[in-house]
């Protein structure tokens, strides 16, 4: 018996362990299984959220290249793309032509209908742009409303002429039509450049052609524009280096009193002494260096210059004032008379010497940062012309609100004087204005004893021009002066004097 109970007991434990063994499998086996079902449902949300960062991922990538208001490439991956494609051209030998499309009038449209129809428009251009692209173009939108295109070049004419047909298609916003039209500049790779910068470049400047022709047109960049380039390209060098050498220097024109001709002031105007070149005119240089950037800095050194021959003159009692002309880029400092004042104190000249030449067009512009400057310059004894009165900006009643000194007349008002009865109506008028508000009045331009005889019975105080004195070096405008003070010889034809009708 005792064996067999010792038998049952062993066999009991083994089915026992048995049945805690299966228990603990079963329980891992459900452990193993939920694990499992977790793992598959992390992968899952792991897959879809891979999902999710690739298309934000190719979302972002696609904003990154493409203007959000036309869909069409922007800039940054226009300008990749092109890299891309001059270089598959220059492997294939494949000629590549860069269209830039601006679009014309287009600053008028969104100040007569708003920014929402600029922007309807944009859209539109953008839309026929594509519809003209053919099998491997790409067009994008520079910015602005300025577009371009890449394209295969065997027939560059034909293309632009296509696009500026397309795009100068009416087009109805707002209950009425808008007759858009758009300039087109095309550079082609390799005849014109052969990289990326080059091209986009001269493109440009077959645009700026096509505008300056009035629009709605083309212009290729040919080999006439490549040569203006180059001499651009060496001249932007000779400036950099001319205004610390000193080779910019201040010439003077004379300004006369109206009734006998005296020499009481000079206009202080920039020449440039280049080494190779000769002497060179603001018409040159002038529009350079305000596009370089070295506008601020040229004039600062010709007005320093200028004051100190001038001031010699003024302290002499050769002349009474010393006139000096102001980019409209530096007036929109708003240190630019601060810093005038400083530069000016630096020199000999005194403050009420100096006269300083604004245009009609910073009035309009920004009347608030003007009236700054003006007071600022006049607290200090400086006085404030109003340069190219006449030429279609006038405003009287910023002139009122403004303690101007000094009006010009506009040259372009000057030569039919005396002879159009019209020209001389307005004139009249406009010197009255002038006298209205107690502002000293020259007439600028003035090249035969007629117009200097209407401007003296008109009431005009001063008078500038070829009929006196062209610019000249301080040399010889010093000579002038001193030769007129010792023998009291006015300069110019001699006149009988008129009473003034306003005197300063």
């Amino acid at each position: 018996m005792s064996e067999a109970r010792a038998h049952t007991r062993q066999f009991g434990g083994a089915r026992l362990a048995r049945l805690e063994a299966e228990t603990l499998l079963a329980a891992k086996t459900e452990d193993l299984r939920r694990a499992t079902e977790e793992f598959e449902r992390l992968s899952a949300a792991l897959g879809r959220r891979v999902d999710e960062l690739e298309a934000e991922r190719a979302l972002t990538l696609h904003l990154a290249r493409t203007d959000g208001l036309t869909g069409l490439l922007n800039r940054g991956a226009f300008t990749s793309a092109l890299i891309e494609r001059l270089e598959d051209a220059h492997e294939s030998g494949e000629r590549v032509a860069l269209f830039v499309i601006d679009l014309d009038h287009f600053k008028h449209l969104n100040d007569t209908l708003g920014h929402h129809a600029g922007d309807l428009l944009l859209n539109e251009m953008g839309t026929r742009l594509r519809g003209q692209a053919r099998h491997g173009d790409l067009v994008a939108r520079l910015g602005g409303d300025e577009f371009a295109l890449i394209t295969a070049a065997p027939d560059v004419a034909a293309r632009a002429e296509q696009l500026t047909t397309a795009l100068a298609q009416a087009y109805w916003i707002y209950g009425r039509t808008v007759a858009p039209s758009a300039s087109v500049g095309v550079a082609v790779f390799p005849d014109n450049a052969v990289d990326a910068t080059d091209l986009q470049r001269f493109a440009d400047m077959a645009l700026y052609r096509a505008k300056a022709g009035g629009g709605r047109r083309f212009s290729i960049f040919d080999r006439e524009m490549r040569e203006a380039s180059d001499r651009r390209n060496s001249l932007e060098g000779d400036l950099r280096r001319a205004i610390p050498q000193g080779e910019i220097v201040p010439w003077f024109q004379p300004v006369v009193d109206a009734q006998d001709s005296r020499i009481v002031g000079v206009e202080v105007l920039a020449r440039w002494n280049h080494p190779e070149q000769g002497l060179l005119l603001p018409g040159v240089f002038v529009p350079l260096a305000e596009e370089l950037g070295l506008i601020g800095q040229m004039d600062a050194a010709v007005f320093a210059a200028a004051c100190q021959r001038a001031a010699p003159w003024v302290a002499q009692g050769l002349i009474d004032t010393v006139s000096c002309n102001v980019s409209p880029r530096e007036l929109l400092d708003p240190a630019f008379s601060r810093n005038l004042i400083r530069r000016l104190r630096a020199t000999d000249l005194p403050a009420t010497a100096l006269t300083v030449e604004i245009t009609e067009t910073f009035l309009v512009d920004d009347l608030d940062l003007a009236r700054r400057h003006i007071e600022r310059l006049a607290a200090c004894g400086v006085r404030v012309a109003l340069d190219d009165f006449g030429t279609g900006y006038s405003n009287l009643r910023a002139l009122m609100q403004l303690p101007i000194h000094t009006v010009k007349l506009d040259q372009s008002l000057i030569g039919d004087v005396g002879r159009d009865p019209r020209v001389s109506k307005l004139v009249r008028s406009m010197l009255q204005a002038a006298t209205s508000l107690d502002c000293r009045i020259v007439a600028e331009g003035v090249e035969d004893e007629g117009q200097a005889l209407f401007l003296r019975a008109a009431g005009c105080d001063r008078l500038q021009g070829y009929l006196f004195a062209r610019p000249m070096p301080a040399e010889a405008v010093e000579a002038r002066l001193l030769e007129s003070a010792a023998a009291r010889v006015p300069l110019g034809p001699a006149v009988t004097p008129i009473p003034l009708r306003n005197s300063r």
